[in-house]
């Protein structure tokens, strides 16, 4: 898959890919071949990576407006139909805005609607905590027979999309803005549905990570090896439901850190630990943003909040002692 590149941001740092381009290759791949697929958005057909899929398929683009409730009750309408819409916008508005649509329109209905939340976390960090994209995966959590889905890298996304378009359930998609290095090239299967993939083994501890997180847990884990840690990495692509094998396995280290580009409470790391906590307790700590983040750069936001390779090493390195 074709996917845009960037200039690494260090010497000897691998490449890194945006996750947007992947998903939008990959859906005007499929929409070609399937003639269900629409793209319902709002407004956002630019920041969606949509302007290529609007030229090639014009009749098959439902701009509704800044309207977010209606354009998640029009998906469900088109799914009612036979079609399989995908929910395009940015994550906070399709998530917060429209979280009643979510519930009631999609999943207790359990129409095939794929809603895609593009640039969540603090991706949009200049424009305030309004812009930010930190409890979308706690809410999303909640909601009964709805699959929460967070590709880590270009092939998880064109994978995760593919399967979406396949599945006939309803999914949320986070599909990040951060451009990321690739963490699962040369992988039989970058994405299979419930699984949770061991990237690297190790016995001291375990680092439980997701979407912009799991590359950045992987140069932790580089770090703490240069301080006699063995750190096994996994990363946790479906959310829910979650790979409570793997997840299980993971504790038998005796120690979790976990790290997600979202709030700290009833996202990943709190699925992990309910899981944990009634099998096999182990001291755990969940990286996350604690609370509103501040204006400001993304990559500083990030590195504000301590979700860098020196902040989860230093983390694991503070829960081994």
């Amino acid at each position: 898959m074709a996917t845009e590149t960037s200039t690494p941001t260090r010497e000897g740092a691998p490449p890194t890919f945006d996750c947007r381009q992947a998903f939008a290759e990959t859906l005007l791949e499929l929409a070609a071949q399937d003639l269900r697929i629409v793209a319902v958005c709002n407004d956002s057909v630019g920041s969606s990576n949509l302007t290529k899929f609007q030229s090639t398929f014009p009749d098959r683009v439902i701009n509704v407006g800044i309207a977010e409730q209606n354009m998640v009750g029009v998906a469900a309408g088109l799914a009612n139909g036979g079609f399989v819409p995908f929910v395009c916008s940015a994550a906070p508005f399709l998530t917060g805005r429209a979280l009643e649509q979510i519930k009631a329109d999609v999943a207790y209905n359990g129409y095939h609607v794929v809603l895609c939340g593009m640039s969540p976390g603090v991706s949009y960090g200049e424009l305030g905590p309004t812009h930010h994209s930190i409890e979308d995966i706690s809410w999303l959590r909640a909601i009964h027979d709805l699959a929460v889905v967070v590709p880590a890298d270009p092939e998880q996304t064109g994978a995760a999309v593919r399967w979406a378009a396949a599945s006939g359930i309803p999914s949320f998609l986070r599909i990040g803005r951060f451009k990321v290095p690739s963490v699962s090239q040369g992988r039989d299967s970058p994405f299979s549905y419930g699984r949770a993939d061991v990237l690297r083994d190790g016995l001291d501890l375990a680092i439980v990570a997701t979407g912009s997180m799991v590359s950045r847990a992987l140069d932790a884990a580089d770090r703490l090896s240069e301080q006699g840690l063995s750190a096994r990495v996994i990363n946790v692509s479906t959310i829910k439901p979650l790979d409570e094998a793997t997840i299980l396995a993971a504790a038998e280290t005796g120690a979790i850190v976990t790290v997600e580009e979202g709030t700290a409470e009833g996202g990943l790391g709190a699925a992990v630990a309910s899981l944990v906590v009634q099998h096999v307790p182990v001291p755990m700590r969940i990286l996350g943003v604690p609370n509103f983040a501040p204006t400001g750069d993304p990559s500083f936001l990030l590195d504000h909040f301590g979700l860098n390779a020196e902040g989860i090493a230093s983390a694991a390195v503070e829960l081994r002692s």
